[in-house]
């Protein structure tokens, strides 16, 4: 069995050759383009321009250091999550070609024509189309992957198969707990301090913060990607294509949905509170409708799909999918809230927000995601539809 080591550009270069890839003749290009906080990340590519991206696990935190040690499993989970989607959902997951468990890589299809969706979006471009691409998407994997398709033998198989006590635990403390508590791995701009500091003190808010992490832990719905944020998604102007699935492990589906949603809302946040006049009003806009359209596509489809294809028969009650996908509509507005929070006043921060210049102009905006995320959080068991969170929003950030 090979040892596992870190791979230079060479190394690549040398891997992707012996792998059949490329011809050993042929001369080839490699750079290594990660920008995240957990991985490695190489192109490499020849002179007629065909390419493929190599992604390979560090046995720690890249954004930390060797002081915060993680698995290599994550590699196959990684793996494992987006082959599962692939075949449910071709078109809108990345292509998969070869897994090495000992080295901790995935080699995979190369999006270079496309753009990562955040980057894009705070540069103002619009994507009006991902919205019921990735409504779609979600429905699709996530009914697939449940009880209302899988036998129970084979639902528990997998969710064994889909453990991932690592990652669930980063996305445990960073998204839970670490926002509400004074923990020095929060990252808090100097003008959102006060705002911060009064999460902690907000019973109803914690209680609620604390139901949402509940059914994290132990609500093993579907197979999540488990980290679907604009980050995530690489972007047209035609389609879309999820990538980076680490985190997945089976969990309530409404993380997955309202993980995307809570990102659409920061940069609503984000675009308020740094532009004005026409630009603001249309950017706005295309943010409401790919939010509604994310929800409405998810719940269409997801209703069709109960109907038609639940193959349990306790399942098969249209009462209880209603109920199902109310709650499901809960936990997605739930985490959303979760998602503002925790990117605002916790380690991972997003360009949404930061990239702004202006120093009062990023205090509203990080002041308006946390209030709007509180919003969310403590008021969502009154929230109706998805409309319910547009009017929030536009009352907390302006319209």
């Amino acid at each position: 069995m090979t040892a596992y080591k870190t791979f230079s550009e060479t190394d690549v270069i040398q891997y992707v050759q012996e792998l059949g890839y490329f011809k050993k003749s042929q001369d080839l290009h490699c750079v290594e383009m990660g920008d995240g906080n957990l991985n490695l990340v190489f192109r490499v590519s020849d002179a007629k321009n065909n390419s493929l991206i190599v992604k390979q696990a560090l046995p720690y935190a890249r954004c930390v250091g060797e002081s915060w040690p993680l698995t290599l499993d994550r590699a196959r989970i990684e793996a494992e999550v987006l082959l599962e989607h692939f075949k449910i959902s071709p078109e809108y997951t990345v292509n998969i070609i070869h897994y090495d468990a000992a080295l901790a890589t995935i080699v995979m299809q190369d999006l270079n024509a496309f753009e990562i969706m955040r980057g894009e979006l705070v540069a103002g471009k619009r994507f009006p189309h991902v919205g019921r691409q990735l409504g779609r998407h979600l429905a699709q994997t996530l009914f697939y992957t449940s009880d209302f398709y899988l036998s129970a033998k084979e639902k528990k198989r997998q969710v064994a198969r889909f453990i991932n006590p690592d990652l669930c635990q980063i996305t445990e403390d960073l998204f839970f707990t670490d926002p509400y508590r004074e923990n020095e791995r929060n990252n808090i701009f100097q003008p959102t301090e006060t705002l911060s500091l009064e999460l902690r003190t907000d019973d109803n808010l914690l209680a609620e913060v604390a139901e949402l992490k509940a059914k994290f832990l132990n609500n093993t719905q579907a197979l999540l990607h488990g980290d679907m944020h604009s980050g995530s998604l690489f972007v047209d102007d035609k389609t879309m294509k999820v990538i980076d699935a680490e985190f997945g492990f089976y969990g309530p589906m409404g993380f997955d949905v309202g993980s995307p949603i809570g990102n659409y809302l920061l940069n609503y946040c984000g675009s308020a509170a740094k532009w004005d006049g026409k630009q603001k009003a249309n950017h706005l806009s295309i943010l409401k409708d790919i939010t509604r359209d994310t929800w409405t596509v998810f719940a269409k489809e997801m209703t069709e799909l109960m109907d038609d294809k639940t193959q349990d028969l306790a399942l098969q009650s249209p009462t209880y999918q209603a109920r199902f996908l109310r709650s499901v509509f809960l936990d997605t507005i739930g985490y959303a809230g979760c998602e503002l929070i925790r990117r605002t006043v916790g380690l991972a921060h997003v360009s949404d927000l930061e990239s702004i210049q202006e120093t009062n102009a990023r205090a509203v905006a990080e002041a308006n995601a946390i209030a709007l995320g509180k919003a969310l959080i403590n008021k969502r068991h009154s929230f109706v539809s998805i409309e319910d969170v547009l009017l929030e929003a536009e009352a907390i950030v302006g319209a």
